[in-house]
């Protein structure tokens, strides 16, 4: 499982690299996986402090840009 959610998680990453912010809603349309692997992806992504999600109701998700305050150093 663990291999799953790092597999979708490149997915979400590379899709928000490439064409930006999205909402939860839409992704989970687009990366044609379970609903419930991607919410476990988007958490994986937001506790390492790469993706930023923001609003309430149905999140808008971002990629946290490295110069961004509180970014995971390495």
């Amino acid at each position: 499982m663990i291999m799953e959610i790092g597999i979708v998680a490149g997915d979400i990453w590379h899709y928000l690299d490439e064409h930006g912010d999205i909402l939860v809603s839409e992704i989970v349309k687009v990366i044609e996986q379970p609903e419930s692997l991607i919410l476990m992806s988007l958490g994986w992504l937001a506790r390492e402090g790469h993706v930023i999600l923001s609003g309430e109701g149905d999140y808008k998700i971002c990629l946290r840009q490295k110069n961004e305050e509180n970014y995971p150093q390495t």
